[in-house]
This record gives structure tokens, C-alpha cells and sequence, in this order.
């Protein structure tokens, strides 16, 4: 049975934050130390990274990253579509500047990894506390607030909800995306935001396949990010399990990322403005998406064991792979187990998103049908 919009959109919601969860305590290792750590790979929610001292340990101490708990990936990802319950419309970045920032700056919510209820400005990094700087305190125009922040996945990493409210619009979702993230970056971070929006819309296409995802993705990014996806997913073909794609996909896209072999220390050239790169996360992303055949456990199990930034590469691939097949793709144990660490009804964002979607869509027709007659009308008078 082919999913409904309202499956879709529950599938990439809690795809991205099951694959967020399960990815938050290895994020920032290689393959074979994520294998060494937990005797073999990742394959379901595990604990702290070291163990009973994580509140003292470094470099990701006093965050609780494991046992189930998601991350600013998802945090993000809830706050965008608390901005779209309250525009129940289309978004640009003066959205971003009106409401997400306040939701930062001045709505409490629990934040799993603190383990305490507080601000979201107290648990994201300082990629997205630009948000603040430049829009609240700097007051700049929201459409070019992003110049000069580093160039990260900040952006892309909680742009489902674009992709989900023009679900099989990906030209739509693309356009869309790039005009909020213009509040956070610049770039190539900007660019994969606009191709993850698209490519969560393109699977929400009835029918549509892991392939058919990628090949929307490419014919509509741009740069270094068309090639780094177009080169990661040439790899991805020749796979079919991500143990044998981990090294070959890294291999792939290690020309486009600037980032470097040493993840906790990158080169001097890292995060910066460019045309020939591309962030990692989103080309590893779509190639997983690939090896897995469009297989939600596949597919984020290959995302989360890639180690590196594997939060974010894993919430992206969750939600696409999500968007494909709906809620039952997502096992139902790992979303019960993250739920309940983290202490979030995952479905909530997901039901308003959804009755957020029907209205968008409805006023998209109701300006869809204006635009033709009044095209009808200038093509009758103009002859």
C-alpha cells in the first residue's frame, strides 16, 4: 500500500530522530574505533561513549551523547516545525529571524542530552548560536545572515520539514530551503540544505525509490555538491552491505569535504566559502541510501557505523529513508527506546506538522488555480 502523506511525513520524522539518537554516541569516531568500542558495529541504541564518566569526560563532556537520547539534529528539527505550527505557510528567512529565533532564545524545552529542561540557545553549537548573533543582537538582513558563518551542516541537518511541507515538490522544497537557510549559511552549507529539503519531497513521490531520490539530487545541486553526491552514489552502486561501502564511500568524498581526515581536527582550510566543496554529511547521507536499497535499518545502521559527524549523517538518511516507506519502516523498538530516553512524544511534531502540510497544500492549489486563470485570461486577450 502506497503511504499516505500523513505516514510520510511521521516516517522521516521519527527516521531522523531514531537515526539522531543511535548516531549521537559514536559521532566524531572513525569505522574501526566505533567496532573496537562497542565489539563489532552499532546495531541498536547504545550508551555513553565512555561509559559512567560521561559527565567528566572529553572532549564531548557534559553531554549525555547515547542510551537513546537525540541531539541538536532533532532539537533543531522540532523548532522549525513549531515555526511552521505557528506561519502555517510556506517559510523564507524572515521566518527564521521573527520566530525561530525567539523559539532559541526564549522557550524552554527538556533537552535530553543536559538532562534538564532549558533553552535550545544552552545546547546548540556555535554554528546556530549565529543565529542569535547575527538576526537578534546584529540585525542583519535575514536573507544574508548566514555570510561568513562557517560553512557546516548546521543548516541541512533540520531541513525535513521544508521537504516534508512540499512533499513531491522537490523543486519547491529546494527553493524553499535556501531561502531560510540564507539566515544560517552560506555556500555549500546553504546547498545541501536546499538538496536535503528536495531530496525528502522527492521521496515522498508515489513510487519513488533510493534511486529516483539521488537523481533529483543531482539534477538539482549545484557545484561541489552535485559532484560529491554524483561521485559518492558511482561508489554506493557497487555496494550492497556498508561494511564493504565504509571505506570506499569515504575515499569518494573525501576531495569534496573540507573538513580533512582528522574529524576533531580540522585543517586550516576547513568550514570555509566554496564553489568545489561539498559538507560530508549529505552525499554520505544519499550513498547509504543507495548500499541500503532504501531500507530504513540498512540504511541508518550504514549512516550511524561511518562514525565521523554520523548524527547528522544518519538523521538526514533516517528522514529520507523515513519519507520512502512511512512510519513502519522505522522500527517500532528503536523509536519506543528513544522516545522514552529522551523524553519527547515524537509523534506530536509530527501530527502538527502534518496538519500544517493539508493547509500549505490547500492554499498552494487555491494559488495554483488564480495563477492559471489569470494566465487563461492574458492568453484570451491577447489574442
Amino acid at each position: 500500500m502506497t503511504p499516505t502523506l500523513d505516514d510520510r511525513i511521521t516516517g522521516s520524522l521519527l527516521g531522523a530522530a531514531v537515526g539522531d539518537a543511535l548516531g549521537g554516541p559514536v559521532e566524531g569516531y572513525t569505522p574501526e574505533q566505533i567496532a573496537e568500542r562497542h565489539g563489532g558495529r552499532v546495531t541498536g541504541v547504545v550508551g555513553p561513549w565512555n561509559g559512567d564518566s560521561w559527565r567528566t569526560a572529553r572532549p564531548i563532556a557534559p553531554y549525555h551523547k547515547g542510551d537513546g537520547h537525540v541531539t541538536d539534529d532533532t532539537l533543531m528539527t522540532h523548532a522549525l516545525i513549531r515555526v511552521y505550527e505557528t506561519v502555517r505557510d510556506h517559510l523564507d528567512a524572515y521566518a527564521v529571524a521573527d520566530h525561530l529565533v525567539p523559539e532559541l532564545m526564549g522557550s524552554p524545552v527538556w533537552i535530553p542530552e543536559l538532562e534538564a529542561e532549558a533553552l535550545p540557545l544552552q545546547r546548540i553549537f556555535l554554528a546556530e548560536k549565529w543565529l542569535v548573533a547575527r538576526l537578534h543582537y546584529g540585525h542583519h538582513d535575514p536573507r544574508e545572515a548566514g555570510s561568513g558563518n562557517i560553512v557546516n551542516c548546521g543548516a541541512a541537518m533540520y531541513m525535513a520539514p521544508v521537504g516534508l511541507v512540499n512533499a513531491a515538490d522537490p523543486h519547491g522544497a529546494y527553493a524553499e530551503a535556501l531561502d531560510v537557510a540564507g539566515a544560517h549559511q552560506s555556500s555549500y552549507g546553504r546547498e545541501a540544505a536546499g538538496v536535503f529539503a528536495a531530496a525528502v519531497a522527492a521521496a515522498c513521490v508515489p513510487g519513488a525509490t533510493a534511486r529516483t531520490v539521488v537523481d533529483t539530487a543531482l539534477a538539482l545541486a549545484k557545484d561541489g555538491t552535485r559532484a560529491a553526491i554524483e561521485a559518492v552514489a558511482e561508489v554506493a552502486d557497487r555496494h550492497r552491505d556498508f561494511e564493504s561501502a565504509l571505506v570506499p564511500l569515504r575515499k569518494a568524498v573525501a576531495p569534496y569535504d573540507s573538513v580533512g581526515p582528522d574529524y576533531r581536527n580540522p585543517g586550516l582550510d576547513a568550514r570555509r566559502p566554496s564553489r568545489l566543496h561539498s559538507i560530508e554529511e549529505l552525499p554520505i547521507a544519499l550513498g547509504m541510501l543507495l548500499v541500503g536499497e532504501g531500507d530504513y535499518r540498512r540504511t541508518v545502521l550504514g549512516a550511524v557505523n561511518y562514525g565521523r559527524d554520523c548524527d547528522s549523517i544518519a538523521t538526514m538518511a533516517g528522514a529520507v529513508a523515513g519519507a520512502l516507506h512511512g512510519e513502519a519502516a522505522v522500527p517500532a523498538e528503536w523509536v519506543k527506546q528513544v522516545a522514552e530516553a529522551s523524553r519527547l512524544d515524537l509523534h506530536a511534531p509530527a501530527a502538527a506538522l502534518a496538519a500544517v502540510a493539508h493547509e500549505v497544500f490547500a492554499r498552494d492549489s487555491a494559488r495554483r488555480r488564480a495563477h492559471e486563470s489569470a494566465r487563461a485570461a492574458l492568453t484570451d486577450a491577447s489574442r
